[in-house]
């Protein structure tokens, strides 16, 4: 049996194997579903942090320059 033989053998087992397995797809997009709601949620709190210590540096600036 040649390399070629058994390389495209072994693929079409794959692929038909991919074929006959619904729950594999299915569960690969609830991961990428999974995925992007924690992404959303830590893009999120970070934006939320950036803006409080955004407000926070713009007080400790004012407090600086009002004393001089």
């Amino acid at each position: 049996m040649t390399p070629w033989i058994h390389l495209h053998a072994y693929l079409d087992a794959r692929i038909q194997r991919a074929r006959t397995a619904p729950s594999r797809g299915a569960s690969a997009v609830e991961w990428v579903i999974i995925t992007a709601v924690i992404a959303g949620v830590a893009m999120g709190l970070a934006l939320l942090i950036k803006n409080l210590v955004g407000q926070e540096m713009g007080n400790l600036e004012k407090a600086f320059s009002t004393r001089q």
